[in-house]
């Protein structure tokens, strides 16, 4: 479903994350690899796969990252991930695998990503920002001309992401809810749920109000 000119979410089924396919040159996120046969028919049936050979996991945990071996084999692609999480999509420890009653995928990172590296499409440029809590090496990735923000586990239009599972943090995650609160956020397109348009900025200030007061 295109939500915007140029994004098109593939909406996680159980507790698979969403897909998203940007210009039909970049996938973020690939859930855990349940639905391949499902989104590698829809993909090849609306665009050029040709052009589609860049992957970003938003984190390695297993309803994001399970699938992106899949991905990659399929596409020829580069599989991207956060530095601080390289490891635990090469070792298969970390990923959360167990949770879903499934064993981690292991595979090679091709590129590691640190704060502050753009990625580029035809119709936008990315910045990654690095927003652990969730996970040591959660991120986001933001264009700043259109306002949009794909923000992975970190926020949802609910409320935070998770910090309760292993290497969370409750204190890491409020440190990177203030760095989101200082971007001009127009579309939130999160890891689960469906995508918002309005009020981003104002809701993420709300969190963080919140959030001095109560434990996340």
């Amino acid at each position: 479903m295109e939500i915007l000119k140029g994004v098109d979410v593939l909406a996680g089924a159980g507790n698979d994350s969403n897909s998203y396919i940007i210009d039909g040159q970049l996938l973020v996120d690939s859930g855990s690899g349940e639905w391949f046969a499902r989104a590698k028919e829809y993909i090849a049936g609306r665009y050029d796969t040709s052009r589609l050979k860049t992957i970003v996991v938003t984190h390695s945990h297993y309803n994001h990252a399970g699938g992106a071996k899949k991905f990659r084999d399929w596409l020829k692609a580069t599989v991207c991930v956060h530095e601080k999480e390289a490891e635990w999509l090469e070792t298969g420890n970390g990923t959360c695998a167990e949770m879903s009653g499934a064993v981690a995928r292991s595979m090679t990172a091709d590129k590691r990503l640190r704060e502050g590296i753009g990625i580029k499409t035809d119709n936008f440029t990315f910045r990654v920002i690095h927003t652990p809590g969730h996970s040591p090496g959660s991120l986001c990735l933001f264009d700043e001309e259109s306002g949009m923000l794909i923000s992975g586990d970190t926020v949802f239009w609910q409320g935070p992401g998770r910090t309760d599972m292993p290497s969370g943090s409750d204190t890491e995650m409020q440190e990177s809810l203030k760095k989101l609160a200082q971007l001009q956020i127009k579309h939130l397109l999160p890891g689960h749920g469906m995508p918002k348009t309005g009020s981003i900025n104002f809701y993420i200030k709300q969190l963080l109000a919140q959030n001095r007061s109560n434990k996340i």
